[in-house]
């Protein structure tokens, strides 16, 4: 009987360390940390530019969620207080409006900044688009990313990559359609029409239209998840952490109802690190 026991203790025991080794497998972000990077630059759009995040119509790269520096949250600075190195070697390459097909040509310019980390957060303007038939297809903004990680992999090669879910703009039209302020201001600049065109509508060609422009989006981050997996453990993908998380009006800003204030900025900030490599 004590023979069988010790057995049994011996095969529980090692049925937990096997568990431990497939848990820890399972998450390449934490095993492929190591020491935190002494310098970082971004990639994407108006969102990493800080846009309307301290004023009007304006870009806030200090407030920006990734380089930032005057926000609290940014990884910059998070990575800041455990690394002093990384002091001042936070380059912003983003560019409000860009669309994907511009992400080689930032990459070109975060390989010639020597940046040891780089986060990017494109595709926004790839489905929020004049109308819908302007979207961009998805093979062609897997294409686009492919070369641009291409880029960062020749010229950066032992750099570590973070790749960000698009947030759930359908998400924001639900959060939004029932305010006066945040209608107005999508209707007079003009703002993502593919999705926020009409937006009190519940007519059969309006709710078809905005579910397939979430569905592009949603197609947007499996093209984003499978290019980073493709890129190697130096790549870690926020599993549609920003794409779920339920942004409020409270969070965006109130000059157009779409762009992340600076409390938005800050979640955005947490939410992203804590998903990626999280030094």
């Amino acid at each position: 009987m004590r023979t069988l026991v010790r057995r049994l203790s011996a095969v529980c025991a090692a049925a937990a360390i096997a568990m431990v080794t497939v848990v820890t497998v399972a998450s390449p972000a934490a095993a492929q940390a190591g020491p935190p990077p002494d310098s970082m630059a971004s990639m994407g759009d108006s969102i990493t530019r800080g846009f309307n995040a301290c004023g009007f119509y304006v870009d806030c790269t200090s407030r920006s969620f990734s380089t930032g520096s005057s926000a609290g949250d940014s990884h910059y600075q998070r990575i800041l207080e455990i690394n002093p190195a990384i002091s001042g070697n936070n380059t912003n390459a983003a560019r409000s409006g860009a669309r994907v097909a511009e992400m080689s040509d930032q990459a070109q310019t975060v390989v010639a900044s020597g940046a040891e980390y780089v986060t990017i957060l494109i595709g926004a303007n790839d489905a929020c688009t004049s109308s819908e038939s302007s979207m961009t297809p998805v093979a062609d903004f897997r294409g686009h990313i492919d070369d641009a990680l291409q880029v960062l992999a020749t010229g950066l090669p032992d750099a570590q990559v973070m790749v960000i879910s698009i947030p759930d703009i359908k998400q924001l039209w639900q959060a939004g359609r029932g305010n006066l302020l945040a209608r107005s201001a999508w209707s007079l600049f003009n703002i993502c029409q593919s999705m926020l065109a009409n937006p009190t509508s519940n007519a059969a060609a309006d709710v078809e239209r905005r579910d397939r422009v979430q569905q592009r989006v949603i197609d947007y981050n499996s093209e984003l998840e499978a290019a980073c997996a493709a890129y190697g453990a130096n790549c870690a993908f926020d599993d549609n952490v920003v794409f779920n998380y339920p942004f409020s009006l409270s969070q965006v800003s109130g000059w157009d109802y779409f762009h992340p204030n600076n409390a938005g900025q800050q979640v955005l900030a947490e939410i992203s690190y804590e998903a990626g490599f999280n030094w």
